[in-house]
């Protein structure tokens, strides 16, 4: 079988996918899930996608991810996997779309303005 890849993003994440038939692991920039990933709940968003279609891994993947933190670049990492799982079998699409693994979530955080301790938040203000 050939290499199938795909791209991911989410917030400032980047994660870009290779797909090998193999036994089912995962590295994530030279290291295994669990020690990219030690916190159960991210971890978990990794493998969301075999959970949603309920169907055992044959693949190895191979994981490039840059930017943000670690919860954008696990749920990149998600949308990268469940866009490859559509293009090996078109019958995943429906249960991944369902759980909106395949749109791409563009928000980010919004920049600071200028005399303001943040985005939007303002000093308090004092009439006298």
């Amino acid at each position: 079988m050939e290499i199938i890849n795909a791209v991911g993003r989410r917030k400032g994440a980047v994660a870009r996918v290779y797909a090998t038939s193999g036994k089912g692991n995962i590295v994530i920039n030279s290291k295994e899930l669990k020690e990219y990933f030690p916190q159960a709940h991210v971890h978990n968003k990794v493998l969301a996608p075999f959970i949603a279609i309920d169907s055992e891994n044959i693949y190895d993947w191979k994981v490039n991810v840059k930017g943000g933190g670690f919860k954008g670049q696990a749920e990149a990492i998600r949308m990268a996997i469940s866009r490859i799982l559509v293009k090996i079998n078109e019958d995943f699409r429906p249960p991944l779309k369902a759980q909106k693994f395949l749109t791409r979530d563009a928000r980010v955080v919004e920049r600071k303005k200028y005399g303001k301790p943040k985005a939007r938040k303002s000093f308090q203000f004092s009439k006298r």
